[in-house]
């Protein structure tokens, strides 16, 4: 396997446990107040925007020759730490919102 390759899949995987995260994240918000959901929303709105973003980004990748690749790769990067944060700060919102 070549490295384009191993570095798409790291990637597929990363994409694949946040679009889970946000599934879950918005399971929970059903048990919250209407203006605890509604807060809520406005932040997974973003997370699932970050984590499509991601895709795309991961499909011109994929279609991208071997050359080119490497070119992408940091924005890809800069995307995934996007997506990493903004689940780490829904989960403490959530984790705050259960406490309140």
């Amino acid at each position: 396997m070549n490295m384009k390759e191993a570095y798409k899949q790291k990637a597929e995987a990363e994409l694949e446990l946040a679009r889970v995260k946000v599934s879950e994240f918005k399971a929970r918000a059903k048990d919250f107040t209407a203006d605890a959901r509604i807060r809520y929303a406005k932040d997974l709105d973003e997370l699932q925007h970050g984590v499509d973003a991601a895709k795309v980004r991961l499909k011109e990748l994929g279609e991208s020759g071997e050359d080119g690749w490497e070119k992408l790769k940091d924005g890809i990067d800069s995307a995934m730490h996007g997506i990493r944060n903004a689940m780490h700060d829904v989960a403490e919102k959530v984790k705050n919102l259960k406490h309140n």
